[in-house]
């Protein structure tokens, strides 16, 4: 299958004081997989989707090689001119973080907010934004979206905001969704419904991710591959399902031991959704 993005040897230094953060990571995503990024604070998972994407400050430098396959081009992400990356950002990779009620402007109705990416994004009028917005949420399975729309930030849950922002992310059509700890701040009930609903984004529209968590249990529902970071570093890369069952580095089985007996209520949540459906 070919390949959607491949990094080779991506380092990330802070410039003012020579510090390495990210040391000599490689990996490559194909079409519709899933790559499950895991370890505990500080490993330095998400700075890699930052540097990958631009997003990082200005004084920390990013070097290596990440090609991201779209529309027939290679494209090379890194140090990449702000303009094409932020094309790329709006139509081809979707970030989804950790904080949904972040990301929404608490003073704007939710359906407006979502409307005003695909106006932006998309070249539609807002009158087929807002039809699309309807679609996007009837696909995750919101019940009344049309009331949901013209709720503001605080008048709906974590759960139910993060599906919003995945709603959006699917809306717009990417190759690749990067998912940064997108249920954390989720109890096992809504982390369960978060993570179907990734499951049928893969199914259903053949769209790549990468899924960043602490969380194994999470993780090894989704994950066809895995990249297990420590200090920066990758300790371990392959098969997930092959990691799970015999971990090759220390820190993978001390994650794997200590993570997933942590995660049994999501994992009863999964269980119960899956005898449900």
């Amino acid at each position: 299958m070919r390949s959607l993005l491949e990094v080779k040897n991506l380092r990330v230094t802070d410039e003012r004081d020579r510090d390495e953060i990210i040391h000599d990571v490689s990996f490559a995503i194909t079409e519709n997989s899933c790559l499950g990024i895991v370890g505990e604070s500080g490993s330095g998972k998400s700075m890699i989707t930052k540097a990958l994407l631009g997003l990082t400050s200005p004084w920390l430098k990013s070097r290596g090689s990440a090609v991201f396959n779209t529309q027939g081009k290679a494209l090379e992400l890194l140090n990449q001119e702000e303009k094409i990356l932020r094309d790329i950002r709006g139509k081809h990779i979707c970030m989804i973080l950790q904080d949904a009620m972040s990301a929404f402007d608490p003073l704007g109705k939710i359906g407006d907010q979502m409307a005003e990416t695909f106006v932006e994004n998309k070249n539609l009028s807002k009158k087929q934004s807002l039809k699309l917005v309807i679609e996007a949420l009837e696909i995750m399975n919101i019940r009344e979206p049309e009331q949901v729309i013209k709720k503001y930030p605080h008048q709906l849950s974590g759960g139910m905001l993060q599906r919003c922002m995945i709603a959006t992310a699917l809306a717009m059509e990417p190759d690749l969704i990067i998912a940064d700890e997108p249920t954390t701040a989720l109890d096992s009930i809504n982390q369960s419904q978060v993570v179907a609903e990734f499951k049928m984004i893969r199914k259903e529209m053949g769209t790549a991710l990468i899924f960043i968590s602490h969380d194994l249990g999470v993780v090894k529902h989704l994950s066809d591959r895995l990249l297990v970071m420590k200090d920066g570093c990758a300790v371990e890369y392959g098969d997930a399902e092959t990691i799970f069952k015999t971990p090759q580095h220390a820190y993978t089985k001390y994650l794997i031991d200590t993570r997933m007996e942590l995660t049994e209520s999501f994992r009863k949540a999964m269980r119960k959704g899956d005898h449900d459906g």
